[in-house]
């Protein structure tokens, strides 16, 4: 349907429409009713979810780093903040919900060289505030498989990487992460570019998932494309250890330390 079509329904023209559908322009609950009819939704659910959506005008803590940090930083906050559930695969870093002050400096220290310190500082306070939605009094359910490699690599030095380990099983035995690690020797693993991040929605068809790209960071709600994710993390899981033999692993990697 054609954005101009639409417009008539709400009274608007088509650059409303569209500034609407791209998320510029707030839209009230009632328009939203009327264009879930006019476009045949059936969904209660989604219709319902989509209105609350669209008529939140909570600020979150985000917004006190807007015009400081990239946009991407504030979306990546309030997708997760907004999540139902999270669940994580990453294999180069250690996952930055659970990443120490040290540890998340000495990455964005090493990633961007030269970054002024008034630029470094809040990008680091931004990461270390995101770990709110995992420790907060009603904490989102976080499940994250973590390669071996990205727990043995140094970013910074031997006691950073100690009390990295030690946070993540500190967050572990809180019940704040469920975490499987997949072992350096783990036949039949080729998802060394599997890192992602899936959030759920508050119904499925509202679920999102975030992967790097050479771009940036890629915010993707396509079904069949969040499909793909759903089974990737399946492959994955399987070739992780289970939760418990994995605390016990990081438990024997701090010791190396």
């Amino acid at each position: 349907m054609k954005a101009r079509e639409a417009a008539v329904l709400l009274g608007a023209d088509a650059v409303q429409m569209s500034q609407i559908e791209s998320g510029v322009a707030g839209v009230s609950a009632e328009r939203v009713q009327r264009l879930a009819a006019h476009y045949a939704c059936t969904d209660e659910s989604l219709i319902e979810a989509l209105v609350a959506m669209a008529t939140d005008r909570t600020r979150g803590w985000w917004e006190e780093y807007r015009g400081v940090l990239e946009p991407v930083f504030l979306d990546t906050a309030e997708v997760e903040h907004h999540a139902t559930f999270l669940r994580e695969i990453v294999i180069t870093h250690v996952p930055g919900l659970l990443q120490t002050a040290d540890y998340a400096r000495a990455v964005y220290a090493y990633m961007m060289p030269g970054l002024p310190e008034s630029e470094l500082t809040p990008r680091v306070e931004h990461r270390m505030r995101r770990r709110a939605v995992i420790e907060g009094e009603s904490p989102t359910p976080y499940e994250t498989i973590v390669h071996e490699f990205a727990l043995r690599i140094r970013v910074a030095d031997r006691s950073a990487s100690h009390a990295q380990l030690l946070r993540i099983l500190d967050q572990i035995e809180q019940g704040h992460a469920t975490l499987r690690v997949i072992p350096t020797d783990q036949d039949g693993f080729a998802g060394a570019g599997s890192s992602m991040m899936y959030t759920g929605g508050p119904v499925p068809r509202l679920d999102t998932g975030l992967r790097d790209a050479p771009t940036g960071t890629a915010f993707i709600d396509a079904e069949p494309q969040l499909t793909q994710l759903r089974t990737l993390f399946r492959k994955v899981e399987n070739a992780a250890l289970d939760p418990v033999t994995s605390r016990d692993f990081i438990h024997r990697l701090t010791k190396e330390l």
